[in-house]
């Protein structure tokens, strides 16, 4: 049997996401809890709004930011790992598994509880400089080890410090008391995502795809080993320090938009790479569309299961994420016996 080339499983990859995407379209636009809307409401709300009629102001100002923050946020998280998966060389590696997450959360509660009248701008500054300082505290932690920075310590020092800011971030809220917006945003939901949101993260996400583009021939160079990438010429350091850059604005975006969120950005990147294989030309923007339409699925089924109370993002990903984050971590446990 001929085998198929990494190329035509990407370009197979890419067209069934994008076709996946088309269909979450008009699936996310039509059900909701509120009620159903006809496609006729559905066509005049995307090119003839008018603000007077119910079912298109629910289209327009609700379901369809909704469903652009589900892609931001999806291809956020996805790439990130992507990223993070391949500089470290952790298969475990994700925004949320390693507390990069944590330090975002912990930025925009402390915002939203001390200024809430901050703008959403900067939000997401805060929450990038959250981030920022959580990945430093788990890059020293994983160093003071005699054997450096290995794999496994940086996931359990991201652990350790995700657990740290996760308990302060509670106390925090549970201080001020818990209201109905903080509840679904620490739940992990895009409910209260509005226009704005999207026209903020938007830019930074499309600065940051583009760069991931770029440096995704070197980040393959890179996977080969340290002393090969020298010899090809590839800086693995501006490498590194250019992706790290890239996963905490990503981060950051995810989690102003939808709160904390994990585990996409583990399974996401496994899922493409098993598909398309290990160069990086094609995992990042396969990671990006698989990564769209997952969280786009999930929303719906948040949506819909139940749509009385509506359940988080956040919940349905969890139950989905952790059994794959024990599949890979008994995975790399016997690879690591021989």
């Amino acid at each position: 049997m001929k085998k198929i080339k990494s190329s035509t499983k990407f370009i197979i990859l890419l067209a069934t996401s994008i076709v996946g995407l088309l269909i979450m379209f008009f699936l996310s636009l039509y059900f909701g809890a509120e009620k159903n809307i006809n496609f006729v409401d559905i066509i005049n709300s995307l090119f003839r709004f008018n603000d007077e009629i119910f079912n298109e102001v629910i289209v327009r100002n609700i379901r369809l930011p909704r469903f652009i923050a589900d892609i931001l946020v999806g291809a956020s998280l996805a790439i990130a790992g992507a990223l993070m998966q391949g500089t470290t060389k952790n298969p475990m590696a994700d925004s949320g598994i390693m507390g990069i997450s944590s330090g975002s959360v912990f930025g925009v509660v402390i915002i939203m509880t001390f200024f809430p009248n901050i703008s959403r701008l900067g939000r997401i500054g805060i929450s990038c400089l959250g981030a920022a300082i959580v990945t430093f505290l788990i890059y020293g932690i994983a160093m003071m080890s005699k054997r450096g920075m290995t794999p496994d310590r940086m996931v359990l020092s991201g652990m350790a410090i995700s657990t740290l800011f996760s308990s302060v971030t509670t106390a925090l809220v549970l201080k001020q008391g818990t209201s109905s917006e903080m509840f679904k945003y620490m739940s992990g939901s895009s409910a209260n995502t509005i226009w704005l949101d999207i026209e903020l993260a938007l830019p930074f996400f499309l600065v940051c795809f583009i760069l991931g583009i770029i440096i995704s021939r070197n980040l393959t160079i890179l996977s080969l080993g340290d002393e090969t990438s020298t010899g090809l010429g590839v800086n693995g350091k501006v490498i590194k320090l250019l992706s790290t850059i890239i996963v905490l604005v990503l981060s950051a975006i995810a989690v102003v938009i939808i709160g904390p969120v994990s585990y996409v950005g583990l399974m996401i990147p496994h899922i493409v790479r098993y598909i398309v294989g290990s160069d990086y030309r094609f995992v990042i923007p396969s990671c990006g569309l698989l990564g769209a339409l997952f969280v786009t699925f999930v929303d719906f089924l948040a949506r819909n299961i139940m749509p009385e109370i509506e359940l988080p993002i956040g919940l349905i990903i969890t139950l989905i994420g952790v059994p794959f984050f024990i599949f890979v971590s008994r995975k790399k446990t016997a690879e690591d016996a021989y």
